[in-house]
């Protein structure tokens, strides 16, 4: 591991119900899922892992993106047609496409990418580079 990268992130959702569209989009991105409790389920991809974690500590029902915190998470989506076969199989299981007006350049026009929120109001990017 290199000094000053991620290590991990902790995604806290309001519910275990919530987490089925993160387990189809980590596991569509090839994550692995390495653990599980009743709580929650850890995510492996390299050297890289996600937890999704829901519980008593958490409050609210929704991600607040526009507040101070973070806003989104950004996933290399391969190939310019893997991110739209995404993008469709998406909308399946509880994502909607953002900025749907300007899709895939929502970013710039030298940015290829999906934006997608789910029904919590958590976002993440999906690029091609």
């Amino acid at each position: 591991m290199t000094r000053g990268t991620l290590h991990h992130l902790e995604i806290w959702l309001p519910s275990e119900e919530a987490t089925r569209s993160w387990t189809w989009l980590l596991t569509e991105l090839g994550y692995t899922c390495t653990s599980r409790w009743p709580e929650g389920s850890s995510w492996s991809l390299g050297p890289t892992y996600l937890v999704l974690e829901h519980g008593p500590d958490v409050t609210g029902d929704r991600a607040l993106r526009r507040q101070p915190g973070m806003n989104h998470l950004a996933f290399d989506g391969g190939t310019r047609a893997q991110v739209d076969a995404l993008t469709v199989a998406a909308g399946h299981h509880g994502w909607t496409l953002m900025f749907a007006d300007r899709h895939p350049w929502a970013g710039g026009d030298d940015h290829y990418a999906a934006y997608l929120e789910d029904g919590h109001g958590f976002e993440v990017e999906i690029v091609a580079p």
